[in-house]
């Protein structure tokens, strides 16, 4: 079955948020996150894409998000796929997997 590529956003920051201290990093959970995804569902397609809210790129979309990330105090990182909040502060994979189900991933 050929998957449409699904788009993940993860929504973070280099500092910790206060209430996630002992938890890893935005950048750590974003790259846990892509080598998970890709271990699970091979050869079907996904882009990943880390976002700093304090310093986002031109993309409005992403830029608009990350303020609201800030100003809504989430707790991140904030994890979107295709526009849907899935994860926030400690992303639960198992809820990621369900999400990515639903648009035909299948573990090989």
């Amino acid at each position: 079955m050929k998957n449409k590529s699904v788009e993940i956003i993860v929504y973070g920051a280099e500092v910790l948020c206060p209430s996630c201290v002992n938890l890893p990093s935005s950048k750590e959970t974003y790259e846990w996150l892509e080598a998970a995804i890709t271990r699970k569902y091979v050869n079907q397609p996904f882009t990943i894409t880390y976002v700093d809210i304090f310093n986002p790129p031109i993309d409005e979309q992403k830029k608009e998000f990350a303020a609201r990330v800030i100003e809504e105090d989430m707790f991140y990182p904030v994890v979107l796929l295709e526009g849907k909040v899935v994860g926030e502060g400690n992303p639960k994979l198992k809820t990621i997997y369900a999400e990515l189900e639903k648009y035909g991933y299948s573990a090989d």
